[in-house]
């Protein structure tokens, strides 16, 4: 059986053998913040900064993407996965690399901006790729599964990354992000029978993309996808270690922990997601996670007591295992497949300005009011996702099936 994708016939066979590349650039590109998250505080200390400064030291890496992201959507659809993603992987690898010298925060941030622009197409072209090789269910199980080994990534990247900067230091962690030039030879080669492209004519792309951005199902994705990395990065990725700090006196190592605690519950939605979804509608799918994620914000930011604390991640992980890669099935179900990179990178560019502006609020934040606040911030977000899965247009028909 296979699909045909603009002029390009990409043969179902080919894909559980294109499955480990897709894993493999999913968890490279999330090293850009969540290796760094449990060393914020380390590092601003080695430049002497306050708590504010980690928002601008994690957007760095996400504001790229706002601009790129669709961009290189656009290239993956005219000329090939292949060379688009090889080229992002080692750009990616070059900005992490230089991260673990920078001689000053300046500098530190340049890296991170340069790193930025790597990852800009890392996670958005593993989708796509999914997209390129599945349908219906299977496609839905496996976007579940990608997204619950972004979970465990996520509960490994940053135990990991604290656990050497306690041992050693922040900058031997950070050298972890040459995994990007790893990734980039891995694609390259599975990546080598990748059919040729005849690029449409690119007034006709970019008429079928705007078109197909403009149907209210994307649309609804589109938004709440940028509140749900907003939330993601400038919550959880920024605010919860200073939170562990000040609030617990942990160390990086322990901070390292408790950041990945929620991948357990996470990865338990995430590998169940296709089961999830035979027995209940996508809409109150989303609308539940949306809730599960402000009840999980809420008993973090009021915990006095790490059993709480525990708590409240592990219902934080119970929403993000079905939220996002929810959001990402449905506009991928919607998407044509001949604009169907350009329609994920364009959701993953709104997703990267959820991650840039959500750091630079929480650090506003973290200045003015403390962690707690940023948390109460994070769980009235969540809510207003929640009513708008309720009211909005997503499970009202079945998503076209692509």
């Amino acid at each position: 059986m296979s699909q045909t994708l603009g002029c390009a016939t990409v043969q179902r066979s080919s894909g559980h053998r294109v499955l480990p590349l897709v894993f493999t650039v999913t968890l490279t590109g999330i090293m850009g913040n969540s290796l760094v998250s449990p060393l914020l505080p380390d590092i601003l200390d080695t430049f002497d900064r306050s708590a504010g400064a980690a928002g601008p030291l994690v957007a760095a890496a996400s504001l790229p993407g706002i601009f790129l992201a669709p961009i290189i959507g656009f290239a993956a659809d005219r000329w090939g996965r292949r060379p688009i993603l090889t080229l992002c992987l080692i750009v990616f690898g070059c900005g992490g690399v230089f991260t673990a010298i920078a001689p000053n925060f300046a500098t530190l941030v340049a890296t991170r901006f340069l790193l930025g622009i790597g990852s800009a197409g890392l996670i958005n072209l593993g989708v796509v790729l999914i997209g390129d090789h599945f349908d219906g269910e299977e496609r839905t199980n496996w976007i579940g599964r990608n997204a619950a080994m972004l979970t465990v990534g996520l509960a490994i990247i940053p135990l990991v990354s604290g656990i050497v900067g306690e041992f050693f230091n922040w900058r031997i962690a950070t050298l972890g992000y040459g995994l990007g030039f790893v990734s980039a030879a891995y694609a390259w080669r599975v990546l080598r029978d990748e059919p040729a492209r005849t690029p449409q004519p690119l007034k006709s792309q970019l008429s079928g993309v705007g078109t197909a951005m403009k149907t209210p199902v994307i649309a609804t994705t589109i938004v709440v996808g940028t509140i749900a990395f907003a939330v993601v990065f400038g919550v959880f990725l920024t605010a919860m270690p200073h939170h562990l700090e000040t609030r617990f006196s942990m160390s990086s190592g322990w901070r390292g922990f408790m950041i990945s605690v929620p991948a357990l519950s996470s990865a338990l939605v995430g590998f169940n997601l296709g089961r999830i979804r035979r027995k209940v509608n996508v809409k109150w799918a989303l609308a539940t996670s949306a809730a599960a994620w402000a009840i999980g914000m809420l008993f973090i930011g009021w915990a006095q007591v790490v059993p709480m604390l525990l708590l409240g991640t592990l219902f934080y992980g119970l929403g993000e295992g079905a939220l996002i890669p929810n959001l990402q099935e449905v506009a991928m179900s919607e998407a044509p497949p001949e604009h169907r990179g350009a329609v994920v990178a364009t959701w993953v560019g709104f997703a990267r300005l959820g991650q840039t502006i959500g750091p630079l609020l929480a650090g506003v934040m973290l200045s003015a009011s403390g962690a707690p606040a940023v948390f109460v911030a994070g769980a009235i977000a969540s809510a207003v996702a929640a009513i708008i899965f309720v009211v909005g247009p997503i499970g009202r028909t079945p998503a076209t099936a692509s």
